[in-house]
């Protein structure tokens, strides 16, 4: 299950950051993924690992807490 991905676009929207931008910084961190999959994991079609989670936040630089946060 994906419940992060509403919170990863407000947070990426909030830095001004495209999608193309976020991936951009993933890959810096080791993790090669597409502007489509960031778009299914935005709109909760994809499902997203632990470490998956972990990169993301370093991507967004944030506590991985963050992510979760207004989740319902």
């Amino acid at each position: 299950m994906n419940v992060i991905g509403p919170q990863i676009r407000r947070l990426r929207e909030q830095n001004h950051m495209t999608q193309e931008e976020l991936t951009a910084r993933c890959h810096l961190f080791g993790w090669n993924i597409s502007r489509g999959t960031l778009a299914k994991i935005e709109s909760q079609v994809r499902r997203v690992t632990d470490s998956e989670v972990a990169l993301m936040a370093e991507a967004l630089k944030v506590e991985i807490s963050e992510l979760y946060e207004d989740v319902e």
